[in-house]
């Protein structure tokens, strides 16, 4: 019985999926410019919880991103790359980047992260609140089948335990 509740269970949550937050994270692209030995754009501003993406294709020399002190680094010297790093909250500031092998030809960049900025409103009481500008849509939910399912699934068993 315990385990065709189990099996009842998987099958729930791979029908019904817990769906997670959206990241709304929006992405800046960094490619090699037609000389193949420049970043373009060779220096960007964004904010916390944006990403710069290193992406090309088919280039004649292989190329890579690695960040002066180690905060990002898109591996191995690739013809072909697409590699995103996402600045997570708490990451900001400005951040020198260059391709290994090319670093001395001037093949380097720079990234200047701004931190988020937390707004503070006062409510009807007068006190101070928080505001972090995150609205509904960017909450993690469950569905209402999900939930309606598992309650009644909890019922079959605790039932058929306690007969």
């Amino acid at each position: 019985m315990r385990a065709a509740a189990f099996l009842v269970v998987l099958l729930t949550i791979a029908w019904f999926p817990v769906v997670a937050a959206d990241n709304h994270s929006e992405s800046t692209i960094i490619t090699v410019d037609s000389t193949n030995l420049r970043f373009s754009p060779s220096s960007v501003t964004i904010n916390e919880t944006e990403s710069v993406r290193f992406f090309w294709d088919g280039q004649f020399l292989p190329h890579n991103a690695v960040e002066e002190n180690g905060v990002f680094d898109s591996g191995d010297t690739e013809s072909d790359e697409d590699y995103t790093f996402v600045f997570i909250k708490g990451i900001n500031g400005t951040f020198s980047y260059y391709c290994e092998p090319h670093r001395s030809l001037g093949m380097v960049g720079t990234i200047t992260v701004n931190p988020i900025e937390v707004s503070n409103e006062t409510n009807e009481t007068g006190n101070e609140t928080m505001n972090n500008d995150m609205d509904s849509d960017d909450m993690p939910f469950i569905p209402a089948q999900f939930t309606l399912i598992t309650i009644l699934f909890a019922v079959a068993i605790f039932r058929s335990e306690t007969n």
